[in-house]
């Protein structure tokens, strides 16, 4: 059951040319996509899973962390829910 609403979805350059470079990496993207807006937050620790939690019902910013293929990226979805924003944590 969707929960987030993801906005605008983008991805960072380094992610865009890493999937480009990579087209096996597309689905696992767009599955950890999947997972976000329904509140999988991947592996995110105990703390911030439950802030994520409480993020959907008040408002706030939503994080959410996968390995993919031995990368590590994070999905970022903000306050309003206007964008939603595919990343390397390196690219934070």
């Amino acid at each position: 059951m969707k929960i987030v609403n993801l906005g605008k979805t983008v991805a960072t350059a380094g992610v865009s040319n890493w999937v480009k470079n990579n087209p096996s990496t597309m689905d696992a993207v767009i599955a950890a996509l999947h997972r976000h807006e329904n509140g999988d937050w991947g592996e995110v620790d105990k703390e911030d899973w439950e802030l994520n939690n409480q993020a959907v019902e008040s408002g706030n910013r939503l994080l959410s962390s996968y390995m993919i293929e031995g990368e590590k990226i994070w999905i970022i979805t903000e306050w309003d829910r206007s964008s939603t924003t595919v990343l390397f944590p390196s690219e934070y």
